[in-house]
């Protein structure tokens, strides 16, 4: 259903570079706080990224807001609005009055708006008023509408693009479309993987590229035609190259001139060709970025001759310069956020206990803009006594100060634990921690939850005391024929710590079979709905879970309350087991043989331990092809993990997230990026991603039938 232009506690940074002119002066100056839109400064974020997008393009754009469609457009476009211009702010019905009721003008932007579809009209001849000459004239428009959506997915405009030609309809829609799929990008990773797509597609190539300048030499990722991608490759980084400064490629050169290079039959990367596909393209556009922090640029090759239009060439230009905006947008986010990211994680454990009978999982996934340290964290560790202890908190802020806390609170928690690990001793403690860090810093304001718990597997016990966090959850599971139940235990929670916390104990048995789950609010709290609908939703998802594996139940609660948060989401499970597993790892190398190495490795593996055979097939298989994706995306070894109970197999494979170089022959030899993560869906019963301190972590899980 379409929304309203939603509004973020934070004002969103201001638009970089010189003062605004022309019709961006009008919208940054527009009284928008008198309209139902609000002060522009509140504006969702995503919102705030397409006016951008609108104002900086050099076609006609328009930008219609909220159900009154009030209107933001560029100085391309104020030509169309005529003798109305300046209409900023004003509902486009009012303004386009004379034509809003004919068939493809209004209808196509209020259809765009309640179904959220792109929608395009084709040779539209309509009365024009010429801005400045007062003329009417009779002219053929060609329009695109796309819906643009709030960092909540709601529907909250449309972004229209308008050319006076018949002709390239549909790269017209495209352009439209990449405008709003670039709206949507934090990272360069993203941009380059939207701009690649749209140049594939808009202009049917056999080549593309996406270069840019990261300081100290260039990068360079290429799509070609034909390559093996799915929608589920999409998820993992692109592939990077470098390329060398005494060898520049054609599209460097233009990146670094800022002048398009077009070639219509030649060999135009005979020189610099990396395999076959760059040796066999005759016709290369190569056009350069247009941003004022960073240089880069974008290639289009065909393997035939390929004349390049006038308009092909403005098309090009065209979006070259929305990717070059949305690249800019890329790396202010990085330069910001980067450091905050990193800190956070380095701050979270990098590696949990292995125990017989416990298996641990964590999962920490920043908000829903990624773009701030947070306070979430956990932790879990083995007491003197051999024991474990859990804890998960959250300390309130988002930004490196916060994160910061965070750090000091958990240390804090550990080193309390192994003196005393009583938990309502261990909060009492941290509780005057807490308000001392508050007294230091002349703050009142220092919120900060927790629940921490030891567990004896022995005695079958588990103990917790809470500081105002949410209630965990116990999915309990004895007999693995009968169905699991799910339920909050009731925890005596004392206030947040800092403010006189006297936290009670609670004792519940943790026999064979259960499964801890410790979360933060992020996990069910909702702007929308009440937080119960949140708590039941989550107890549903975990009790009808296909396994209680830890990391299992980690993508589970992370994904079980629909909807997007700005809040950051922390989950620790804890598994008491019904019977040990059995464990194998492999370091792997990042070299041509190593995908081979693995399967036949894990291969007999899981043969020695009777795994069935059709399992055994499935799992090699998956497992070569996020071995094979490892090793191209991360260009270091990775580690491959095996672990098997009687109810599922579990493996996973890490990389150090390098995204470094990777070298041709590994190119060259390794499959190109296997067959994609839509086979891991296909032949598993679950599986996800963890991001890690340095890099991250693909995982799957096949269950294995009852009596197998």
């Amino acid at each position: 259903m379409p929304g309203t232009v939603g509004h973020v506690p934070a004002s969103p940074a201001p638009v970089p570079g010189a003062p605004a002119t022309g019709t961006a002066a009008l919208v940054l100056g527009h009284p928008w706080a008198g309209t139902s839109l609000g002060a522009i400064e509140g504006w969702d974020p995503a919102v705030r990224a397409v006016v951008d997008l609108v104002l900086g393009a050099a076609v006609p754009m328009s930008l219609t807001l909220g159900a009154e469609f009030l209107l933001v457009y560029n100085d391309g476009y104020a030509e169309l609005v005529g003798a109305a211009h300046p209409a900023i702010g004003q509902p486009a019905a009012e303004v386009f009055a004379d034509v809003w009721p004919l068939p493809g003008v209004g209808d196509l932007i209020e259809r765009t708006f309640h179904e959220g579809r792109s929608a395009l009209a084709k040779e539209l001849i309509l009365p024009v008023t010429r801005y400045g000459s007062g003329a009417v004239e009779q002219g053929v428009f060609t329009r695109g509408c796309s819906p643009v959506r709030d960092s909540a997915g709601a529907v909250v405009g449309v972004l229209t693009v308008v050319a006076e030609t018949t002709q390239g309809t549909e790269q017209l829609q495209s352009l439209s479309e990449l405008a709003a799929a670039l709206s949507g990008t934090l990272t360069l990773d993203d941009v380059a993987r939207v701009a690649l797509r749209y140049a594939l597609d808009a202009f049917d190539a056999d080549r593309v590229a996406f270069a840019v300048d990261d300081g100290g030499g260039w990068r360079i990722v290429r799509r070609v035609r034909g390559e093996l991608l799915d929608e589920a490759d999409e998820r993992l980084p692109p592939l990077w190259r470098r390329s060398p400064d005494d060898r520049p490629t054609p599209l460097v050169t233009a990146a670094r001139s800022g002048a398009p290079i077009f070639t219509g039959d030649g060999r135009p990367l005979a020189d610099v060709a990396v395999d076959r596909h760059d040796q066999k393209i005759r016709a290369l556009a190569n056009l350069p970025l247009r941003s004022a922090v960073l240089r880069g640029g974008i290639s289009v090759g065909y393997q035939r001759p390929h004349p390049w239009s006038a308009g092909e060439r403005a098309l090009l230009a065209a979006a070259a310069e929305l990717v070059g905006q949305a690249a800019e947008r890329a790396r202010r986010f990085e330069n910001q956020h980067g450091t905050a990211q990193l800190l956070q994680r380095s701050m979270l454990p990098e590696h949990l206990p292995d125990l017989p009978r416990l298996r641990i999982a964590a999962r920490y996934d920043p908000g829903v803009d990624g773009n701030a340290a947070g306070g979430d964290f956990y932790d879990a560790f083995l007491l003197p006594d051999g024991r474990l202890g859990v804890v998960l908190g959250d300390v309130a802020g988002h930004d490196v100060q916060a994160a910061a806390r965070m750090g000091q609170v958990r240390a804090a928690l550990r080193a309390l634990a192994l003196t005393d690990p009583r938990p309502d001793a261990v909060l009492a403690g941290l509780d005057r921690l807490v308000a001392s860090l508050g007294a230091e810093g002349g703050t009142h304001e220092l919120f900060v939850t927790v629940v921490f718990g030891v567990i004896d597997a022995e005695r079958e016990l588990l103990t917790l005391a809470s500081a105002g966090h949410p209630a965990p959850l116990l999915r309990r599971c004895a007999d693995p024929d009968d169905r699991p139940a799910a339920a909050y235990l009731d925890v005596v929670s004392g206030a947040p710590l800092g403010l006189g916390c006297l936290p009670g104990t609670t004792t519940v048995p943790f026999t064979p079979g259960d499964t801890l789950l410790l979360f933060s609010d992020g996990v069910v709290e909702r702007r929308w709905q009440s937080l119960s609908v949140g708590l039941a939703g989550l107890a549903e998802a975990v009790a009808t879970a296909g396994s209680g594996d830890p990391r299992a139940l980690c993508a589970v609660a992370t994904a079980a309350v629909p909807g997007a948060t700005d809040d950051d989401v922390a989950v620790l499970a804890v598994e008491h087991a019904l019977m040990p597993s059995r464990s194998a790892g492999m370091e792997v190398p990042a070299e041509p043989t190593a995908p081979s190495r693995v399967r036949r490795w894990m291969t007999a593996q899981l043969s020695a331990w009777q795994v069935p055979e059709s399992i055994v097939g499935a799992a090699v298989l998956c497992t070569s092809e996020l071995t094979t994706n490892a090793l191209l995306h991360a260009g270091t070894a990775a580690r491959v993990e095996i672990d098997l109970s009687a109810e599922r197999l579990l493996v996973s494979v890490a990389d150090s997230g390098t995204r470094g170089a990777v070298t041709k022959t590994q190119t060259d030899t390794l499959s190109s990026r296997g067959r994609g993560l839509g086979l891991i869906e296909q032949l598993s019963d679950a599986w996800g991603t963890d991001p890690t301190v340095r890099g991250s972590t693909v995982w799957f899980e096949i269950l294995i039938p009852p009596g197998r």
